[in-house]
């Protein structure tokens, strides 16, 4: 209940002070982003890859992208898990203190869209604390709830491949978090004006 007693007078990393400033403006900013990684429990697992775009005008920004493959071996390795993955991976390899600094420094006080985002962003902020950080501060949009709430649906959620069908989104062989992401920003496009959505 008093978690916010510890973070008084914490001495940040610089990189966080720097995100924490951004929130003094509004963002019109909106980037999609999707994680891969090693299972569902933010507590013991870790990310893998994140994949991400910017939204501009109504179009994906493939210009204002970042996506990198996370070299997590010491977790592979105690867990006796292949790293085939990243091995093969074409991604940007980089260790996920520096993954999730440049993450972070990249999204800035943007809204942030996802599928099923809130795991996502609860698997950053695992990271995230790990280094001594605080919590992701952004606002986030989720597809699945965006499509529930315009066809008032509340008794089942939506896999991505589910809603990639729906709006005839084509699914790739390449199975990646960058992928995922670009068909995230396809679809939250054709929801957002469904929605009527104006940022």
């Amino acid at each position: 209940m008093l978690d916010w007693l510890k973070n008084i007078n914490k001495d940040y990393p610089d990189f966080w002070k720097d995100y924490l400033a951004k929130f003094d403006a509004k963002s019109s900013d909106v980037i999609v982003f999707s994680t891969e990684t090693s299972g569902m429990n933010p507590n013991k697992d870790v990310i893998l890859s994140i994949g991400s775009f910017g939204i501009e005008d109504n179009s994906i920004a493939i210009g204002k992208s970042f996506e990198a493959a996370l070299l997590q071996y010491k977790y592979l390795h105690d867990n006796g898990l292949p790293n085939e993955f990243i091995v093969d991976s074409k991604m940007k390899k980089l260790v996920e203190l520096d993954a999730i600094q440049m993450f972070v420094d990249y999204i800035g006080n943007a809204i942030l869209i996802g599928h099923h985002i809130d795991f996502d962003v609860e698997m950053i902020n695992a990271a995230l604390e790990k280094i001594g950080c605080g919590r992701l501060k952004n606002q986030a949009l989720d597809i699945d709830v965006m499509y529930r709430k315009i066809n008032d649906i509340t008794d089942r959620q939506f896999s991505l491949d589910e809603l990639c069908t729906l709006y005839k989104i084509p699914k790739s062989d390449r199975n990646s978090s960058s992928e995922d992401a670009y068909r995230i920003a396809l679809l939250f496009l054709k929801l957002k004006n469904k929605l009527d959505l104006n940022f």
